[in-house]
This record gives C-alpha cells, sequence and structure tokens, in this order.
C-alpha cells in the first residue's frame, strides 16, 4: 500500500497567467540550457584549454569536478526548497552558476579552472533541480506533462548543439584585438553563459512569486536540517563516482587498493545514509516516497535508461571507429542521429500526454521502440549496413526521449505537494547516477577489448567486434528492463481543471469563514 497521500489532498497555490507565467517558464528554460550546454561545449575545447593553461595532468578534473559538485548538492538543495521556500536557492544557485562562469573565464591556472568548475557545478546542481521543481508549483497536474516535457527537449538539443558550438567558438570564433585572440577563444564559452543568465535572473527575481515555507526562518528551523545526511550522501556520492571514473579508466584499476575504498566507502555511507534518515526529523531523503509504487517505478527507470543510454553511445562510436574503420567525424554524424531523435521523441511525446491526459501508455511504447533499438544495434557486425545502424538509433532515441518528457511528470503527480522538490531531486539524482554507473559497466566491456589503440587490421577489427557484443547485450537487456518497469508506471489522475476550481472554491470559502 502506498504511503503517502495523495496529491490532490494538497490544494495548489495560487496560478499565475499571461506574460509573466510565460516569461518565467522562458527564464527556467534558459537558465536549464545554459547549464546543460556548459559541459558538452567546454569537453570540445579542452586540447586548447590545456594549451593555455597546461596541466594535462589534471585535465580531466575539469569534467569531473563540474559532475562531482553538481550531483553532491542536489538533494540537499531539494530537500531545503521544501522546508524554505524555493525562490532564493533558485537564484542562489543560478547566482552560483554565473559567478563560476566568470572566474572560469578568468582562470589563470588549471588549478583554478577546475575550482571555479565546482562553483559552476554547485550551481548547476541546485538550478536544474530545482527548476523543474519550480515547474511543478506553477502548473496543475494535468497542465505538467506539456510544460515538464519542454525541459526535455532542451537537455536534447543542448546535447545536439553543445559540441558543435564549442567548437566553433574555440576555433573559428570573433577576434577582437586587445580582447580575442586565438588562445583565449575558449574562455568566452564561459562568458556567455553571463549576458542570458543575468537576463534569466533578473526575470526570475522579479516576477518569481516566493513559494509557501514548510517551516518559518529561525533558530528551530535551522535545527530541523539533517546536516549529517546531507554530508553522508554527498560523501557517498563522491565515493561512488570517483570510484567508478577511476574503475572504468583501464581494467586493472578495479583491483587497486583506492578504487576498492572507494566503492566499498560509498556502500557504508549509503548505509549510513539510511540509518540517519530513518531517525532525522526532516530528512534529507524522506525513505517513504519509496513507499509509492510509481515514484519507485519512475526513479528505477530513470536510473536504468541513463545506464543505457550512455552506454549504447560509448559502444557504439568505439564500433563504427575500431570495427568500420570510420573518421571520428563521420562517427560522430551518425551518433548525431541519437542527438536529434530524443528532442524530437520528447516534443512528440508532449503534445500526445497533454491531449490524452495519459503518460503510461505513451512510455511503454517509447521504451518498446528503445528495446527494438537495442536489439536491431545487437545485431550489428563489420558487414552491417549504415542504413541499419542510423534507423536503430532512431528508433532508441525516440523512445529515450518519450520517457525525458514524462519522468518528472510521474514523480511529480504522485508525490505530495510538499515533497516535489526533493522528489524532483531524487529523479535527477538517479538520472545522472545512471549515466556514470552505465559509463562503468560499458567501461569494463571496452577496456577488455581494446588495448593501446584502435585495431588498423581486418583480423583485429574482427576481433574488437566481437568483443564488443557484450557491451551491445548489456544495453538490450538493460532497454527490456526499462519496459518491464514501464508496466509499473502506472498514471496518476490528473486533476481536471474543474476539479481544480472547485479545490480554489473550498479553500476561499473555507477562508472566508475564519
Amino acid at each position: 500500500m502506498d504511503t503517502l497521500t495523495s496529491p490532490a489532498e494538497h490544494p495548489p497555490t495560487r496560478r499565475l497567467r499571461g506574460v509573466v507565467l510565460w516569461g518565467i517558464m522562458v527564464a527556467l528554460l534558459l537558465t536549464v540550457f545554459l547549464e546543460a550546454l556548459d559541459n558538452q561545449i567546454v569537453t570540445v575545447a579542452m586540447p586548447r584549454i590545456i594549451n593555455t593553461l597546461h596541466g594535462f595532468d589534471r585535465y580531466t578534473w575539469v569534467v569531473t569536478a563540474y559532475l562531482l559538485a553538481s550531483v553532491a548538492v542536489v538533494l540537499l538543495a531539494s530537500k531545503l526548497s521544501d522546508q524554505f521556500g524555493r525562490k532564493g536557492f533558485l537564484l542562489v544557485g543560478t547566482t552560483l552558476f554565473l559567478l563560476g562562469s566568470l572566474l572560469s573565464g578568468a582562470a589563470q591556472t588549471m588549478d583554478q579552472l577546475i575550482f571555479f568548475r565546482a562553483i559552476q557545478g554547485f550551481g548547476s546542481g541546485i538550478g536544474i533541480g530545482l527548476a523543474a521543481a519550480v515547474v511543478g508549483d506553477l502548473f496543475p497536474p494535468e497542465e505538467r506533462a506539456s510544460k515538464q516535457g519542454l525541459f526535455g527537449i532542451v537537455f536534447g538539443v543542448a546535447n545536439l548543439i553543445g559540441p558543435t558550438l564549442g567548437g566553433l567558438i574555440t576555433d573559428h570564433g570573433p577576434l577582437l584585438s586587445g580582447l580575442i585572440s586565438e588562445s583565449t577563444r575558449w574562455r568566452w564559452l564561459f562568458y556567455l553563459n553571463l549576458p542570458f543568465g543575468l537576463l534569466a535572473l533578473l526575470v526570475l527575481l522579479l516576477a518569481l512569486p516566493a513559494s509557501r515555507r514548510l517551516h518559518p526562518l529561525g533558530w528551530a528551523a535551522l535545527r530541523r536540517i539533517d546536516f549529517l545526511g546531507a554530508m553522508l550522501i554527498a560523501a557517498a556520492t563522491c565515493c561512488l563516482l570517483l570510484g567508478l571514473t577511476v574503475g572504468s579508466a583501464h581494467l586493472s584499476a578495479w583491483t587497486e587498493p583506492g578504487t576498492i575504498g572507494l566503492l566499498v566507502g560509498s556502500v557504508v555511507l549509503y548505509a549510513l545514509f539510511v540509518v540517519v534518515e530513518r531517525k532525522a526529523a526532516e530528512p534529507i531523503l524522506p525513505l517513504c516516497l519509496f513507499g509509492h509504487r510509481v515514484f519507485t517505478a519512475d526513479a528505477l527507470l530513470t536510473l536504468v535508461q541513463g545506464m543505457a543510454l550512455v552506454g549504447l553511445s560509448l559502444a557504439l562510436l568505439l564500433f563504427l571507429q575500431g570495427v568500420l574503420a570510420l573518421s571520428p567525424t563521420v562517427a560522430g554524424g551518425i551518433n548525431t542521429v541519437l542527438s536529434m531523435s530524443v528532442p524530437i521523441g520528447a516534443a512528440l511525446t508532449t503534445v500526445i500526454v497533454a491531449k490524452i491526459k495519459r503518460y503510461q501508455p505513451t512510455v511503454m511504447i517509447g521504451m518498446a521502440l528503445m528495446t527494438l533499438g537495442s536489439f536491431l544495434i545487437a545485431r550489428v557486425t563489420a558487414q552491417s549496413s549504415l542504413v541499419v545502424i542510423v534507423l536503430s538509433l532512431a528508433l532508441f532515441g525516440l523512445g529515450t526521449g518519450t520517457f525525458f518528457a514524462v519522468q518528472m511528470v510521474a514523480a511529480q503527480n504522485a508525490i505530495p505537494q510538499e515533497h516535489l522538490g526533493v522528489g524532483t531531486g531524487v529523479i535527477r539524482y538517479l538520472g545522472q547516477l545512471g549515466l556514470t554507473l552505465g559509463a562503468a559497466v560499458i567501461g569494463i566491456v571496452v577496456n577488455n577489448a581494446l588495448s593501446g589503440s584502435l585495431p588498423t587490421t581486418t583480423a583485429a577489427r574482427l576481433t574488437l567486434a566481437g568483443a564488443l557484443q557484450p557491451a551491445f547485450l548489456v544495453v538490450l537487456a538493460l532497454s527490456a528492463l526499462t519496459l518491464v518497469i514501464a508496466c509499473f508506471l502506472k498514471d496518476v489522475p490528473m486533476m481536471p481543471p474543474a476539479s481544480e476550481a472547485a479545490v480554489l472554491a473550498s479553500e476561499a470559502t473555507r477562508a472566508a469563514s475564519l
């Protein structure tokens, strides 16, 4: 039995309308777009950054610091927004992201850049985590699908254009004597966040209403913050992500004491976190959330789909270049089919769900498409046609985008309003964790199959093709698992406008009688 009350038992707050509402939505989408785009455009510029700042031995930390900071803070920020209101935390997160962007662009050493990227990551973790929760506050359940689907489209577009945009700015950006030179073009990857981000920040500051606080600010409220739980989940997350990142670098790393220590430490810290959360007055992660079948299914689906998505991308790029001997440009172009089909799938799903007011049938169809695409990919050989590969990627991407459009809607409609922030944060957290787990799992197969460099002989390419088959089978198994989980993602009734009006009228009558 579900242990949570129905969202319909928690009357919605006053709804904004018109230009103000859409101004807030545009500001939220712009904020999320900049934060999602940041890692994509920075990664492609890393060779130029290294030429300027040196520190080649630490270049991976420019990405890792951003990732660790963003994932470590998302649950804490989401929970605190439930307790003390979302607007202040969203503004702080956006400000931190912009401050980190300014400082990263001005960095003079690799260590400075890593530190400033961590500041960016903290801001991104807060901003991306809370943007979807704010949409849940602003719109009633029956309108959330169309609005949350826009975030899936934004993420897809950011992934699609990010590498190309980063390369264009780094290699062909405008030159201004005394201000922008060939060696400093990369700094504008960070500086360009400022004008757009400041505009979004101003709109949110002026137009976004303050949400209701569960607790008034004061010493008593501060004492209820689960600081121990926050430290444990942050430490556990960092240990797990670092252990997976180090271990997937090469096969022998999994048996090294440092890697084992990080992974074992993460298990211990997660176990302690669960114990602490059971006793905390205001747990960072209320475990009762997982007593709701729909929320649990949505969380598992988010984790597993993330693993399948990154697993397919990594294994396929190696297959295209190592087995079919395609150039990086051609391989990247083929992989773009996946990046393009994800936002298309999200956009189509947004329209369909908004009309039928149900999401489970659409998600099941999407997971079936994803599984079919994985099945076709698992059958590719060195003699396979590129048409088959492109078709497989299109099916996989359309299915993936289908769930991206509704993953937040399913979670938010299944939980009470007072847990909206932390419930949204859990989905964001597990999504990022799934990407990291998928990279680690596929990394084990890839590193075992590839020794040193890409094969150059026909025999070596055939050997690599056979060695990569387990990776594609893992992706197929994960995709099939998403289809099974989708069967448990039951539709939560969306409150129709008439019901919402009745609730508001009832609340007005009750307030007038007090």
